[in-house]
């Protein structure tokens, strides 16, 4: 018997030995070093609670367990789930990049997890990671492919040691992604390509989704092929959204032997069989082909003939990398730019249009006549070209007539805030819709501020400029006096031209601003607070109030109720106060008067302020708030 059990330990380890050996050999030795850094990137919490917290949290456990077990299976990227039990819907999605190990996903998957614990109990969450990205929701959210909530483009500190070399290496080979992803049946690929006339490499990735269609795959692609092709030449940049990832960097993050040859989804079939039909009509019918040609000629000859009439200035470099509209097109959408279609006055007209393909668009007529201002036009616009979110109002294209810049932007069902809160709907917006629309703008700011590739200062943040869409939903509108800040100082200060509308002493602008023309990221922050006050009041910032003795307008109102802890004398007579919790309302007003400090340094950041409106913060560290609510009780369990 011992005898035996020795063989049999024996034989064991030698069976061992020969498949450590076998795995050794299968794994491919490399000294290639990679980046195994997987950075946290973006995240967010919903602005609502589960309605049962218990319950809530055993659904949300019994999803992410469901998500990790399906990761566990080799070649497992994305993976959904959902958990609906006693009314408490708790929807799940995970999605890996195709180059990781089994082992690399779960890993990050498992990250994210735990990073999403401060959510607590709120009943949506959403988290990026360059390795992955998880999300839950308590609705479903699967065919959302390209949401703007989370479009985000990030890019590297460092510029390359060959800028304009790497640039045009980098932008070849990113596009090439972008056209290839929708070909390829796995919706991924990842692929290197040295830069010209140096030893150096730059190494992408692309992926889609497979729970969304090819044409929107190739969608996605091309707006964050866009953010990234502005990072150029950084040595790095990322760009995400919920329906497909972008990555490059000089420094490898992915094996050798994982490249794609992409090359042969670069030329479609239709190509070479168009070719071929082409070859047999000369060989069969040249005389039919001569025909074609010359009619074929003389339209485009017309064609071309309307194009310099409508855009006798030309067309610049970045407009021919923006949608065109023809003169002819905004005129028909417009009935001539009739007065019953001006949705919008001032010095820049805003007209309702209705395109050929039956879209309703806004269409904004701006007058650039010296060379200076269509330099400024062609900035702004290649800047709102490329800024894709939620709350803030779609640029379509534009077209060049003369003297004029249009703008089509997404048109607005509800129009602007400022009808609601004190024109001729007063009254209409209950306490969900005012916090929605209070969150949704501090979501937009902060994407603007913290978010896109170069912090954008809007600079004239007021109800106006908050247009509401079917469902009440915010889009920040009016980029006309935007303010860019230097990449490398995010908190620069800059002086103002002269140029600055009448809106500069309006009740929204920060005192700095007003005083010595000193812009920064703050001067909305200030604009915000004043907006959120107007919301919640129902008064406009210029109204004089009558505070015991005095008139007062509306900050220096809000800020003596305030001293006299006093909050809920500036709610407006026209909410049910049975619609909110006295203390939430109290909480949000103190966050307006946070953000009005007459200091600018004082003052919160749009990212702070999503996150106070988020109840994330369990002690608000200054003075003018209390403590906000504690979720440090609530614990997220997966199944490991």
């Amino acid at each position: 018997m011992k005898l035996t059990t020795k063989w049999q330990s024996c034989r064991w380890w030698m069976v061992s030995v020969v498949v450590v050996l076998f795995i050794s050999m299968a794994q491919p030795v490399t000294s290639q070093k990679i980046d195994r850094n997987n950075t946290m990137l973006r995240w967010y919490c919903s602005a609502y609670r589960g309605m049962n917290g218990e319950v809530f949290l055993k659904n949300l456990n019994t999803t992410l367990s469901s998500l990790r077990k399906q990761l566990s299976r080799v070649n497992n990227y994305h993976v959904v789930s959902k958990t609906v039990i006693n009314g408490e819907s708790v929807y799940g999605q995970a999605f890996c990049r195709a180059h990781l190990s089994t082992a690399e996903c779960l890993s990050c998957f498992d990250s994210a997890v735990s990073y999403l614990k401060v959510c607590g109990l709120r009943n949506g969450a959403h988290v990026f990671y360059d390795d992955c990205d998880l999300r839950y929701e308590n609705k479903n959210f699967y065919n959302d492919a390209i949401m703007r909530t989370s479009t985000i483009g990030i890019c590297g500190n460092t510029t390359s040691s060959h800028p304009k070399e790497q640039k045009k290496t980098a932008s070849g080979l990113l596009s090439d992604l972008r056209t290839a992803i929708p070909r390829i049946p796995t919706y991924f690929a990842a692929s290197t390509r040295q830069i010209t006339g140096t030893n150096q490499t730059v190494y992408a990735i692309a992926q889609c989704g497979p729970n969304i269609t090819q044409s929107m795959c190739a969608e996605c692609l091309e707006i964050r092929f866009r953010l990234l092709d502005n990072c150029l030449p950084s040595t790095s940049g990322r760009a995400i959204d919920d329906g497909c990832f972008m990555r490059y960097s000089e420094i490898p993050f992915f094996q050798a032997n994982q490249t794609t040859d992409i090359k042969s989804f670069l030329t479609n079939g239709y190509s070479r069989n168009l070719r071929s039909i082409i070859g047999g009509v000369v060989g069969g019918i040249g005389f039919l082909l001569v025909i074609l040609a010359f009619f074929f000629w003389r339209r485009q000859s017309k064609m071309s003939k309307h194009r310099r009439e409508d855009n006798p200035s030309g067309t610049t470099d970045l407009l021919q990398r923006t949608t065109v509209y023809t003169y002819k097109d905004l005129k028909t959408a417009t009935n001539n730019f009739s007065n019953e279609n001006i949705i919008g006055g001032g010095f820049n007209m805003l007209y309702k249009g209705v395109m050929k393909d039956q879209v309703t668009v806004a269409i904004k007529k701006i007058v650039a006549a010296s060379k200076s201002g269509k330099t400024d036009l062609d900035s702004e616009i290649q800047i709102i070209s490329n800024v894709h979110h939620r709350y803030l109002v779609r640029f379509l294209g534009c077209c060049r007539k003369g003297p004029h810049m249009y703008l089509v932007l997404e048109y607005m069902e509800n129009g602007s805030l400022d009808k609601f809160l004190y024109g001729d709907k007063r009254g209409t917006l209950n306490w969900q819709q005012r916090f929605d629309i209070i969150y949704g703008t501090a979501r937009g700011l902060a994407y603007l501020h913290d978010q896109y590739h170069v912090t954008i200062i809007h600079s004239d943040i007021k109800p106006s400029n908050i247009l509401l869409d079917n469902e009440f939903q915010p889009k920040i509108s009016d980029f006309g006096l935007l303010k860019l800040l230097p990449e490398d100082k995010s908190h620069l200060s800059t002086k103002v031209s002269a140029k600055v509308t009448g809106t500069l002493f309006n009740g929204y602008i920060a005192p700095e601003y007003a005083m010595n023309g000193l812009c920064s990221e703050k001067v909305d922050v200030y604009s915000f607070g004043v907006v959120i006050l107007e919301i919640i009041s129902g008064k406009c910032s210029n109204d004089m109030l009558q505070n015991e003795f005095l008139s007062l307008k509306l900050v220096d109102h809000a800020r003596s109720l305030y001293e006299n802890d006093d909050h809920l004398t500036l709610m407006d007579v026209t909410l049910d106060p049975s619609e909110y919790m006295k203390e939430d309302a109290k909480k949000i007003i103190e966050i307006a008067l946070m953000c009005i400090h007459s200091t600018a340094s004082a003052r919160p950041s749009m990212s702070d302020v999503v996150i106070l409106l988020s109840g994330l913060s369990s002690e608000v560290k200054r003075p003018i708030l209390r403590s906000m609510m504690d979720d440090s009780d609530m614990k997220i369990q997966v199944e490991l």
